[in-house]
């Protein structure tokens, strides 16, 4: 376990990271598209709780995982071109090698 400071807490805890890059029309594209998520949820919550037919429910749910996987590429997209690619091209082997351990943690988190 890594000792206290003030980037690692007490209690073991990792604190929040922040993005290396922070690019202001993707923050704003991606809110919308989890706002248009957030609402297709509250429509399916609607659509059970007024006892709708099971295949209308189910084909509003792979509608909300089509878009949520949809958020998930353009996530994966920004991190590579951006934070990976700025590992990859750095002097430091380390940092290479833990983004590319990341990334692979990553993908394979997906597919499980």
């Amino acid at each position: 376990m890594t000792a206290p400071s003030c980037c690692h807490p007490a209690d073991g805890a990792e604190p929040p990271r922040q993005a290396l890059v922070a690019d202001p029309a993707h923050t704003d594209r991606t809110l919308a598209r989890l706002r248009r998520i957030e609402g297709q949820l509250r429509g399916l919550q609607a659509m059970v709780a007024d006892h709708r037919w099971c295949p209308d429910i189910l084909v509003q749910v792979a509608s909300v995982q089509a878009a949520l996987r949809g958020v998930e590429r353009e996530l994966l997209r920004h991190h590579v071109s951006h934070c990976v690619a700025q590992a990859l091209a750095g002097d430091d082997a380390a940092a290479r090698d833990a983004v590319i351990d990341e990334l692979v943690t990553l993908c394979t988190k997906r597919e499980g």
